[in-house]
């Protein structure tokens, strides 16, 4: 397991999460508001379990910047750079709850650490978004992490190419022909899509490359 102080983007990362708690705080933060720093250690930890292979601290690193280009989109970032350090903060391939787990964990982190309900709230709904990365039209902060998370499809084609291979590392308990049968399902969910990316920047950036991508694999799976 990759201890995160070990880990290249780990000091980075940290870092960059005490600046997006202390902002998410505000002025109403209590004295008494504990370290964000602990946190942040137990945040990647969990992004450097063993049985990952694409949803890693890399992959962590990657939405956090995405969301960083998209950032004027938003309604509110930093709910929306929060529920990127929680999306898939509980990972385990072989369960169909982590979103759900991870919420959850956002719903216990954050008021510890001094945010209001309210952004806690708007953090855990963005995490639970991440199911079907389908937003509500108008839901900007939705748009932005969905947008963000699925960023990975518009790679270069050895880019794409590495990203599938983690995926199917991370299901490597699953039979060849089962994981095809559900990967292509998966696939076709997102082309069914009528947008993957909901951003004006997101779409002009990445569309037509993510679905180029996406049809692919999915001939490669399918063929």
């Amino acid at each position: 397991m990759t201890v995160p102080s070990e880990h290249p983007s780990g000091p980075a990362l940290r870092a960059r999460w005490q600046e997006t708690v202390e902002r998410a705080r505000g002025a109403a933060a209590p004295k008494d508001a504990p370290d964000p720093g602990p946190y942040a250690d137990d945040l990647l930890r969990r992004w450097a379990e063993p049985q990952r292979r694409y949803h890693t601290t890399d992959h962590l690193a990657a939405v956090l910047d995405r969301v960083d280009e998209l950032a004027a989109h938003a309604a509110d970032i930093d709910a929306v750079r929060l529920a990127a350090w929680f999306h898939d903060a509980v990972y385990r391939p072989d369960r169909s709850e982590n979103e759900e787990r991870s919420a959850h964990l956002a719903e216990r982190a954050l008021p510890e650490l001094g945010i209001g309900a309210a952004r806690t709230a708007e953090v855990a709904r963005l995490v639970r978004l991440t199911v079907g990365h389908n937003p509500a039209a108008g839901d900007r902060d939705g748009e932005v992490l969905s947008d963000a998370d699925l960023a990975v499809l518009a790679g270069t084609p050895e880019e794409y190419a590495t990203y599938a291979a983690a995926v199917r590392e991370e299901y490597g308990f699953v039979p060849d022909a089962a994981f095809r049968e559900g990967r292509a399902a998966v696939l076709r969910q997102l082309l069914d899509l009528p947008r993957l990316f909901r951003t004006p920047l997101g779409y002009d950036r990445w569309e037509a490359v993510a679905r180029r991508n996406v049809t692919t694999e999915l001939g490669l799976l399918t063929g």
